[in-house]
């Protein structure tokens, strides 16, 4: 008989699989400039390939829900762990900007079937202030994503072409299949629940829906200075590529330093108060980037990125607990529809950034803050609903 899971091993695996878009995405940033070089196209063309991902991501988490919920979590990950896999693999073999934009959409879709399992895999499991605290570990764990992985890709690039990252992320996706396949017990109990009645119910729970948006608001202001991250820092700055993963890691120390403080918080606090806080922070922080993003130093924009970006660390967990909350018997669609809206809105705000492309980063700071102000609208509706 199988030994069950324990939960600090669970709680690992699913960080690792909720991990993916932040691998893919952060181990290539600082391959971006060489990469323009390679295919003799602009910075902003290779920048659009992050909005291209995340498109990818959206829709392969739309198909994610209904497969995790009618073939259960574990077949569901497996089947996007190997397509992930493959299409990082074909990557390398793309001679055009366009090639790269096909493959790298077709890779994101197998990553949106994967993604939506962990969090699905949580509410299965877990509830209440519980579940915001394991959503919070999963996060805590799953920074270590694009702290470390900007340093991987800065270290792999050093040393290899471009390619040599999507070798890494083939790589990737095999060994974590592996351990899915060996490890992971299924946490689903099937219903016969149709797909489109589950997507009904959800779109249907406007409280579920308004923290969903803020949920994804909150990821589209933190996506903009990733995305942006090897302009500012390389670029615009002149930081080395070595030296790239130091200054991009600072905000994923702090994300990760106020994950723990949030957990901490949640036992005397409601999630809800937590949330509220960490925009209006972030609101704040915002307007001030606003204010002197003409004449920002290296070391200012350095501390206004890691204080807006660890304000994530009291959204992430708390909203997707809170979206999740209502949802027992399809929390597979429910998860997907978090990811759509995520990282859908994600996708079109990141682009509409990246086509205000200059020499300074004033576009930067405006969107982030109307970004947050409608977060902040948007929750005080919540909170008099």
């Amino acid at each position: 008989m199988k030994k069950p899971i324990n939960h600090i091993y669970l709680i690992v695996l699913l960080a690792i699989l909720s991990a993916v878009a932040p691998v893919a995405v952060d181990t290539y940033i600082p391959s971006i400039p060489s990469m323009a070089n390679d295919f003799q196209v602009g910075i902003e063309q290779v920048e659009l390939t992050l909005a291209i991902f995340l498109i990818g991501f959206a829709i392969g988490q739309i198909f994610g829900g209904v497969l995790s919920d009618r073939l259960g979590r574990k077949k569901s990950s497996l089947i996007g762990l190997l397509g992930f896999a493959f299409f990082s693999f074909i990557i390398i073999f793309s001679t055009h900007i366009f090639e790269l934009w096909i493959y790298r959409f077709i890779e994101a879709f197998f990553g949106g079937l994967i993604v939506v399992n962990a969090s699905a895999a949580v509410r299965d499991l877990f509830h209440g202030t519980q579940a915001a605290k394991v959503f919070s570990l999963i996060g805590t764990v799953r920074s270590l994503a694009p702290l470390l992985a900007p340093a991987v890709g800065s270290l792999i690039i050093h040393f290899f072409e471009w390619e040599a990252i999507f070798v890494f992320l083939t790589l990737y996706a095999l060994v974590v299949a592996f351990f899915v396949y060996k490890d992971f017990d299924e946490t689903y109990t099937y219903t016969k629940t149709k797909a489109l009645e589950s997507y009904k119910i959800v779109f249907r729970n406007t409280q579920a829906m308004k923290i969903m948006l803020v949920l994804a608001l909150g990821f589209s202001g933190m996506f903009i200075f990733i995305a942006k991250s090897s302009y500012i820092y390389i670029e615009y700055f002149g930081i080395s590529t070595d030296m790239f993963p130091f200054y991009f890691g600072m905000s994923i120390l702090t994300l990760m330093l106020l994950i723990r403080v949030n957990i901490k918080l949640l036992e005397k606090y409601k999630s809800i108060l937590l949330i509220q806080f960490a925009i209006g922070f972030q609101v704040i922080t915002a307007l001030l980037f606003v204010l002197i993003a003409q004449e920002i130093s290296l070391y200012a924009i350095m501390v206004l990125t890691a204080l807006y970006i660890g304000m994530n660390a009291f959204i992430y967990g708390n909203c997707t607990a809170l979206a999740l909350e209502s949802f027992s018997k399809n929390a597979g669609v429910a998860s997907s529809v978090i990811g759509v809206v995520q990282f859908g809105i994600g996708a079109l705000i990141t682009s509409m950034v990246l086509l205000f492309h200059t020499d300074n980063l004033t576009p930067v700071a405006i969107s982030i803050l109307l970004i947050s102000s409608s977060s902040f609208l948007i929750l005080r509706s919540y909170k008099n609903t």
